[in-house]
């Protein structure tokens, strides 16, 4: 397994949602490791993109959004669940993609599909908001080999954002075919 760095998240964010699928999350608990298979994602573009936190500007809440590319942008929906998002492209330009779904790869009886069940599952909450994505924080990504077949990424539009207006139904969700493990 390779530990990816935070160069793959300088890239385009599109692109980069699509590169993560099939990659593998891996959360560090009380010594443990866990490893999960991420299925499903979806890309929060420019300020325009009315589904994207930072359209209204920098805030408080949306300052990781403005940091380096790789950073947590970790964000509590509906006063209960927390939503698992990592900051792309240039540093002062919002984007990030959201991790909404993985499969565990390993015996459980508990799948972390959507990401207020993914971050409850994972003990993901706003301690590592705005944190770099690494080791250091007991949370990080690898690359394992897994290939994902030709046509096997499917594409959709992202879910919960109607009120986004024009940019509510753009094809910015992407999920692994066939997977069971998708919201």
């Amino acid at each position: 397994m390779v530990q990816i760095g935070s160069d793959i998240f300088k890239q385009n964010t599109l692109q980069i949602a699509k590169k993560l699928l099939g990659k593998v999350l891996v959360r560090k608990i009380g010594g443990k490791e866990y490893r999960y298979r991420i299925t499903e994602t979806e890309s929060y573009l420019h300020p325009k993109d009315l589904a994207n936190h930072a359209n209204k500007g920098r805030t408080k809440r949306t300052e990781p959004m403005f940091n380096k590319a790789g950073v947590l942008y970790i964000y509590l929906i509906y006063g209960m669940y927390y939503c698992l998002n990592f900051v792309t492209g240039e540093k002062d330009h919002p984007e990030a993609v959201l991790i909404r779904a993985v499969e565990p790869l390993f015996e459980t009886k508990s799948y972390p599909v959507g990401p207020g069940r993914l971050c409850r599952e994972l003990k993901i909450d706003k301690k590592l908001n705005n944190k770099t994505l690494g080791g250091s924080i007991g949370l990080w990504v690898e690359d394992d080999g897994f290939k994902i077949k030709p046509g096997g990424i499917g594409k959709s539009a992202r879910r919960g954002v109607a009120y986004a207006g024009e940019y509510a139904n753009k094809p910015w969700r992407f999920y692994l075919e066939n997977s069971k493990f998708i919201s």
